[in-house]
């Protein structure tokens, strides 16, 4: 699937392959098979790198997060490794990835073809040689607000399933349970609170994806190099500055499986807040840092590379298309 640059030996000799052109018969239909190919390729948004090893972290990410959990306190991603491992197998750390995998395609075909709207709409894609990061945020907001409407049910069925004792088989098995005890409010209780995090971090996100770009590669020719690296550091700055939030989200998602009837009884985002204050202190509030940045450096990097590398091809393939019916 390689890409023809300004570069390439087989460019016309004197013309600069423009990457961020649109060929004709371009459309949303390929920013979204272009997307749901990324969210494949990586699983889920944030917390990702290649699916097996995000899981095993994203796991522990929930149990150090989740107030009391089983009587256990997980003081680090280490401790959480050994502790999970020596008393619930190996096996434990793959809980919840089939929930991540049904829903990153669609998810991320909605993330992706809303922020190729929304930034065309904005003028995020104006050929007048300037930076526009207001447009970059105002798209990933939006794009992020669309698919978590799709996303969070799997998102609460992820986590369920990763508590510790959680007994559920298949993630079949869980949205029914979690449906028939608690309703279908269960799965968007936490909806808000993950809008609260999730805008600011894909705002954040995007907003220094499109920097780092210009910076690296002003000439916006496709580069997978460029891709990777901005596309790391832009979710490992997103996700060290959102982690407060991230934890409070958890707590409202997993607050069914609790055994403290406030935890059961919260409903919203400063209630949750105020019980981690009260049980962690300020402290509380940047629990599963580290896993989380770890998990969603690579994930974003991946995501990226991968999104812009499916875009880079269908232009292609539709500029190898005109060429062929122009002779």
């Amino acid at each position: 699937m390689s890409v023809q640059t300004h570069n390439s030996p087989d460019a016309v000799p004197g013309e600069e392959f423009d990457y961020e052109a649109l060929p004709e018969g371009y459309g949303l239909g390929h920013n979204m098979m272009a997307g749901a190919f990324a969210g494949i390729a990586v699983g889920h948004r944030y917390p990702a790198q290649t699916q097996t090893p995000r899981t095993r972290v994203d796991l522990m990410k929930t149990r150090m997060q989740v107030i009391s959990s089983g009587g256990t306190i997980y003081t680090g991603i280490s401790n959480a490794l050994s502790t999970i491992s020596r008393l619930e197998g190996m096996r434990t750390l793959w809980r919840g990835m089939s929930s991540v995998v049904v829903g990153a395609g669609p998810a991320h075909a909605v993330y992706f073809g809303t922020y190729e709207i929304v930034k065309e709409f904005a003028g995020g894609n104006a050929r007048d040689g300037k930076h526009h990061p207001a447009a970059a945020a105002a798209s990933g907001a939006c794009a992020t607000i669309a698919s978590d409407a799709l996303m969070n049910p799997f998102d609460v069925i992820k986590q369920r399933m990763q508590v510790h004792g959680s007994t559920y088989p298949t993630i079949a098995a869980c949205a029914r349970q979690v449906f028939r005890n608690e309703g279908i409010s269960a799965f968007y209780i936490s909806y808000p609170t993950t809008l609260t995090m999730t805008v600011p971090f894909t705002a954040f996100q995007f907003m220094a994806y499109e920097s780092l770009s210009k910076v690296m590669n002003p000439s916006k020719t496709y580069d997978p190099i460029t891709h990777c690296v901005a596309g790391g550091l832009a979710g490992a700055f997103a996700a060290g500055i959102t982690t407060p939030l991230d934890v409070i989200k958890t707590l409202l998602q997993t607050r069914g499986l609790s055994q403290s009837a406030e935890i059961r009884g919260a409903s919203g985002l400063w209630q949750a807040a105020s019980i981690i204050k009260r049980e962690y202190g300020w402290g509380g509030f940047m629990r599963g840092w580290k896993p989380r940045i770890v998990t969603t450096m690579p994930s974003t990097a991946i995501c990226w590379s991968s999104y812009e590398m499916a875009k880079a091809y269908f232009r292609r393939t539709l500029r190898e298309d005109e060429a062929r019916r122009a002779l």
